[in-house]
């Protein structure tokens, strides 16, 4: 049995609640006097619970409180659940519930945990997979309200004992490296997160305004073609993810040829999912293997179109100081490292990369652009050398990224 060891000193957990709140939330600007925040984090996490609450008070907004019980984490569900549910009360979503909450709302703030997964050992990975599946309902309703510029999310990652232990670290050395990424160890860090934002907003624009048509991605782990596509937006920085260094867009999903292998293990459902590799033809995963856990992979490459691109993202070396793996998704996706990162994600795209107004657009143009729709969004994280060569409209070449670093 793991126990709590290490908890970071009241200093270090109020800067955390200040940049959540002052500066993650309201795409980069911080919550404003009167607004509401969807507060959602599990007893794994109390620690965190009064400088949050503190902070946003202190910022003039008001709250709402989603605790989650220990180990219980993003699920929102313990294996008391899982061992006795019916394939009715898995698919269960409280639709109406979750309507009035999302319209209540104007800011939504996820603290993320890893509890035990062990307490999931002998329960079918398939009624994980359902629940999750149905849960994603709920995460729609968000995304539209994001969309139509309404809304502004957040996570960032409270550091648990068997967090550190997935990721092969004391939890003391695994809170030093969330120290480092969220710039806590700063003097003021709402101000360093403004300055890489600023940059990150320099590229993100570099990017749209290249207006690529597709890139090619090559390196010893990858030979893969990706269609860009019309319309698309690159996107980057304004908080929501803390940290986050990425560099991002959606793909047109059908332009995706070729193979690529990701150096970083996948952790999903409590199992662990080593030595990916994906070969994409006319857009789909015509393969899929894993030297560890491939059933796992199957299963949720087997959701609807998660056999299809959503996400494609680069993070500088420069921008991200994120070392270690983490065995979380959050900070893996943004690791920094010799050489960077790339990851894909699987499943769906992100209709915030429209260049226009995502509110305005029809359903029928959505697919004829190449959005992927899917209740599934999985990323999948390589951090070997690659270089990335954008092809432009006017049939010129440009590198845009190489030895870890963009070249824009």
């Amino acid at each position: 049995m793991i126990h709590m060891t290490y908890i970071p000193s009241k200093q270090i957990l109020k800067k955390y609640a200040d940049v959540m709140v002052n500066f993650a939330l309201g795409g980069g600007k911080g919550m404003k006097k009167g607004e509401t925040v969807f507060l959602g984090l599990s007893q794994d996490a109390e620690p965190m619970l009064v400088p949050l609450i503190e902070a946003i008070t202190k910022a003039g907004g008001n709250y709402i409180l989603h605790y989650i019980p220990k180990n219980e984490g993003r699920l929102t569900r313990g294996p008391a659940f899982f061992k006795n549910a019916s394939p009715a009360q898995i698919s269960y979503v409280p639709e109406k519930y979750f309507s009035g909450l999302v319209d209540e709302v104007d800011h939504v703030l996820q603290v993320l945990t890893q509890g035990d997964t062990s307490v999931l050992k002998g329960i079918e990975t398939q009624k994980l997979v359902d629940f999750k599946n149905a849960q994603r309902v709920l995460t729609r309703k968000y995304i539209k309200k994001e969309e139509k510029g309404r809304l502004t999310w957040t996570l960032c990652l409270y550091g648990t004992p068997h967090a550190a232990k997935k990721a092969g670290m004391s939890q003391k050395m695994y809170w030093e490296q969330i120290i480092k990424a969220c710039y806590l160890n700063k003097k003021d860090p709402v101000a360093e997160w403004k300055k890489t934002s600023r940059e990150l907003t320099r590229l993100k624009k570099k990017l749209t305004n290249l207006h690529i048509d597709r890139v090619h991605m090559e390196g010893k782990d990858v030979d893969l073609w990706l269609t860009i596509g019309p319309k698309r937006a690159w996107k980057a920085g304004g908080g929501a993810n803390v940290p986050s260094f990425e560099v991002f867009t959606s793909p047109d999903w059908r332009g995706t040829e070729g193979w690529i292998r990701f150096s970083e293990p996948l952790l999903r459902f409590g199992k662990r999912i080593e030595g990916i590799e994906l070969w994409f033809e006319k857009g789909k995963v015509v393969k899929a293997k894993a030297k560890k856990n491939e059933k796992v992979l199957k299963q949720l490459l087997s959701t609807k179109n998660a056999d299809k691109l959503g996400e494609f993202s680069l993070t500088d070396r420069r921008h991200s100081n994120i070392t270690k793996f983490m065995a979380e998704t959050l900070f893996d996706e943004n690791t920094g490292g010799k050489y960077g990162n790339t990851h894909v994600a699987v499943g769906s795209a992100y209709k915030t990369c429209y260049d226009g107004d995502p509110a305005r657009v029809k359903p029928a143009t959505w697919k004829k652009l190449g959005y992927n729709e899917s209740t599934e969004h999985t990323d999948i994280v390589s951090t070997t050398n690659r270089k990335v060569t954008a092809y432009l409209p006017n049939g010129k070449e440009k590198v845009i990224y190489k030895d870890g670093e963009f070249k824009i």
